[in-house]
């Protein structure tokens, strides 16, 4: 988070002579693009070696050779070229980790999982606010720091994890149980209300600054921050908790029934707010249901795959819906914006999250 939100658009703007939010945008595109294929094909890889370790590993290795070696690149087809192949390296060691948590994360605990997750975007900005102190470190020392946060993440795992085994994880289900029962369908289901969430998730974040500031002109970019890091800190408390609820009460997907209709809530609060206290209210309500939906959601695909062989497969095209939304967003916004206002974006993304609602709560025992 640190690299894409911070030091990528600063070396653009270093090396982009005036055209660093065009260079930026092709950036962003091209790496969204290469991330969505390689982290299928490192999934669907790892599947057929039938080991994660040495994938985990080697993508470790070379996303942070590669994150370090950014600060030698001058020209922007250069850097473009490196952010594809960074793209690559990060995604050999992310789609295997995510499938090795389904391997030996059993299903009682897939909601406890789901919950821990929720760290992750909150240490990403803490991350991002640690490495840009003022006097820590000049701009090319900043890239190691992030390369050695992430080996201090994802190292442990590597080097002292001894998960269980857990042979019924890798088993195709034969009984009916209950969400798993009509597993093609409930994948489905599962994939499109994320992507539709996602969508609006998207939106917001891109976006949330200049409804504020359309609202209130003393807004300021600090005071956007400051919301967001509110949201995400309180949504990991809530996040844990509801996630250990789901495993003792054995409802997986009532969670995200409820994460998917407040979120809805919270947008139609935006789309008629008229203040900003309202404004931030619903941004609130919004942020934290979207929150505690998108990582309990994370942990609980991992149960509803239908097959635990090919689940680094299938986990990549479930890292779709993390990809495709923000070649989706822009194009939303600048069809809608200009012409009827923030209001209409916020009733149509209410909308798709009402969607993702109905979705989850015709699933068998949501």
């Amino acid at each position: 988070m640190p690299f894409l939100t911070i030091m990528l658009p600063l070396r653009m703007n270093a090396i982009a002579e005036g055209q660093e939010i065009q260079s930026l945008a092709y950036a962003a595109f091209a790496g969204a693009i290469a991330a969505s294929i390689t982290n299928i094909a490192f999934g669907w890889i790892s599947d057929r070696t039938g080991v994660r370790r040495p994938w985990i590993a080697g993508g470790l290795v070379l996303s942070s050779l590669l994150l370090v070696s950014m600060q030698f690149v001058q020209t922007v087809p250069a850097l473009v070229a490196m952010i594809i192949i960074w793209q690559c390296a990060l995604n050999m060691m992310l789609a295997p980790l995510a499938a090795w948590a389904g391997d030996c994360v059993p299903d009682h605990q897939k909601g406890l999982l789901g919950g821990l997750l929720a760290l992750s975007p909150a240490l990403g900005a803490l991350s991002g606010a640690l490495v840009t102190v003022p006097g820590l470190a000049a701009q090319d020392t900043r890239l190691v720091l992030v390369a050695i946060l992430v080996a201090l993440m994802v190292g442990p795992a590597l080097l002292f994890a001894r998960p269980l085994p857990m042979p019924q994880l890798m088993q195709k289900p034969e009984t009916g149980e209950a969400v798993a029962s009509q597993p093609h369908t409930t994948v489905a289901r599962m994939w499109l209300a994320r992507l539709l969430v996602q969508i609006a998730e998207a939106a917001l974040f891109a976006f949330l600054l200049f409804w504020f500031i359309a609202i209130d002109e003393t807004t300021t970019d600090n005071d956007t921050a400051t919301i967001f890091s509110l949201v995400l800190g309180i949504s990991v408390p809530l996040a844990m908790f509801v996630g250990r609820w789901s495993d003792r009460s054995q409802r997986p997907i009532l969670p995200l029934v409820l994460g998917s209709g407040v979120g809805s809530i919270g947008l139609l609060i935006m789309a008629f707010s008229d203040s900003m206290a309202v404004a931030v209210v619903g941004y609130v309500v919004f942020g934290l249901s979207t929150s505690i939906f998108l990582a309990l959601h994370s942990s609980q695909t991992l149960r509803v795959l239908p097959r635990p062989r090919t689940r680094g497969r299938d986990l990549g095209l479930f890292n779709l819906t993390n990809t495709v939304p923000s070649l989706i967003m822009p194009w939303l916004t600048l069809a809608l914006v200009p012409v009827f206002g923030f209001a209409a974006l916020f009733m149509l993304l209410a909308a798709l999250c009402m969607i993702a609602c109905v979705l989850l709560i015709t699933l068998p025992r949501a």
